[in-house]
């Protein structure tokens, strides 16, 4: 669309002229620069970002879309959200019920010693990576890439963390796990291993146990990967209000400027 009429005449040119004279001595009275309005902002709060979301066992996606409201923060004025669901598939640890799951879970609760279910994950793993592979050919930058995750959700966000073969902003983890095995960090690429890693689990969680997140930092360690643990005292299996509020300025802090 044409914002203004090609310039027919000299008369109209000099009109046009004239209009942006006064037009920039409008904005210096106001303490605008006069060119505010014809240079493109290189602010990197212009920075696109794209924020995926990985609920846990028997949710959906659209139940957890309120969560992009604690991020009220200008820098998220042109974030992206995605809110996946889980395909629905029978789950052992709840005696073989069909529900919306990302790949099955032999035990509950989860500790730090239950057995893995590596080829379940690795799939679900690779719908992720898709995800993420399709934002990156529209545009946005791979260090703009956000993957978040709660319970089921989480373990899934750090194997696709690690298994992706680019850095990423980073990876959240809320009341997850290790859902890898120790062998699989071979796998993990050298710009993967770039990429932080948050990590917050309630310590009165029963569902999956304080002592299988406190096994994540360890695993990290592990693959050469930085992680910032935080523990929430009285918290159930569940994400408070303090811990979204801390992924925001986590997020904050990592946004690159576009390119």
């Amino acid at each position: 669309m044409r914002l203004l009429p090609m310039f027919s005449s000299p008369l109209t040119a000099a009109l046009v002229a004239v209009f942006f004279f006064f037009l920039a001595v409008l904005l210096q009275r106001r303490g605008l620069p006069s060119s505010s309005f014809l240079r493109p902002s290189s602010d990197p709060m212009a920075a696109r970002t794209f924020i995926l979301w990985l609920h846990g066992l028997g949710d959906s996606g659209p139940a957890n879309e309120p969560i992009r409201t604690f991020f009220s923060a200008p820098e998220f004025k042109l974030s992206k959200w995605s809110f996946p669901s889980a395909p629905h598939s029978s789950v052992s640890c709840n005696y073989g019920a069909v529900m919306p799951s990302w790949f099955d879970i032999y035990e509950i609760p989860v500790t730090s010693e239950s057995p893995k279910n590596e080829s379940d994950v690795l799939k679900a793993v690779q719908n992720v990576h898709a995800i993420a592979a399709k934002e990156v050919d529209n545009g946005v930058n791979p260090e703009n890439i956000f993957v978040c995750g709660f319970s089921q959700g989480g373990a899934l966000t750090l194997a696709s963390v690690l298994l992706y073969p680019r850095t990423l902003g980073g990876g959240a983890v809320f009341s997850g796990w290790v859902s890898l095995n120790s062998s699989i960090i071979e796998r993990i690429s050298p710009e993967a291993k770039k990429t932080p890693i948050l990590w917050s689990h309630g310590m009165a969680d029963r569902t999956v146990l304080f002592e299988a997140g406190q096994a994540g930092p360890p695993f990290l360690e592990q693959v050469g990967m930085s992680c910032e643990f935080k523990a929430y005292p009285n918290v159930g299996h569940s994400i408070t209000t303090e811990e979204l509020l801390h992924l925001q300025s986590w997020i904050k802090a990592r946004l690159k400027s576009s390119s």
